[in-house]
């Protein structure tokens, strides 16, 4: 069992900056990879970057030269950084965990990240 709480969204104009948190707690050994997803209203879910246990690091496309994520010393906690914000980056952003031996996924209850003016 893991659970996955997200901090650190708010509100933001456009070209700032924010750094949401996932801080994970329960058996982290059974988590081979961890995401952040992000949903904007009236649109799919999509992936924003994942991050797997060995640090290697995957960026969407639609944000690779603005986010990047990352883990702390410990593990068990992963941000976003998130740089030069536009409104269309206006969305509930989720921390993902994938389990290394079951066909499931943890998620946390979302972070609210709106860019405006």
């Amino acid at each position: 069992q893991v659970q996955l709480v997200e901090s650190g969204g708010g509100l933001v104009q456009p070209g700032g900056s924010l750094r949401l948190s996932c801080a994970a707690s329960g058996n982290m050994f059974s988590i081979k990879n961890m995401a952040w997803y992000r949903q904007a209203p009236g649109k799919q879910r999509e992936m924003v970057a994942t991050i797997a246990r060995t640090g290697s690091t995957n960026v969407a496309d639609s944000v690779k030269d603005r986010f990047t994520i990352s883990r702390g010393n410990a593990q068990n906690t992963v941000y976003l950084q998130m740089n030069s914000l536009k409104p269309e980056d206006t969305a509930v952003y989720y921390c993902n965990a994938e389990d290394r031996f079951r066909n499931i996924a943890y998620w946390g209850q979302g972070a609210q990240v709106t860019v405006s003016s």
